[in-house]
């Protein structure tokens, strides 16, 4: 696979801007979590496609209906996003739930319990 140009990651890093904005001001949809957040985003070099991956904080329902709310409103987002970046094309976006915050934060509280109980047993074998 080819490695990302300049151009297509600062092309990546304003389309995620501007959907981070869309997102969060722009869309009234009550089904998309106020907890959202565009984690990144993937443009195609020809500006055809976007893989946008978004998290939300909260349980399965919400992610499910926050994913469901913003395919709705794809197209709104994507006319949003004609107007506010000015690109040959405007990419067809399509959103991807994306994990990774939610298992960091379980594997960190993971640790914090393991390391708490070794705490737990060194101090026991002092006294």
């Amino acid at each position: 696979m080819r490695k990302n140009s300049i151009k297509n990651t600062r092309i990546n890093g304003e389309v995620q801007k501007e959907l981070s904005r869309i997102i969060s001001r722009e869309i009234k949809d009550p089904r998309i979590h106020s907890m959202t957040s565009v984690v990144s985003v993937e443009v195609t070099p020809d500006l055809k496609q976007c893989k946008a991956y978004i998290s939300v904080l909260g349980d399965e329902e919400d992610k499910k209906e926050t994913l469901a709310g913003l395919n709705s409103a794809v197209g709104f987002v994507r006319k949003e996003l004609a107007r506010s970046i000015n690109l040959r094309n405007t990419p067809e976006i399509k959103f991807i739930m994306d994990d990774s915050i939610g298992y960091g934060v379980l594997m960190s509280r993971k640790i914090d319990e393991v390391t708490s109980q070794i705490k737990n047993e060194d101090g026991d074998n002092i006294e």
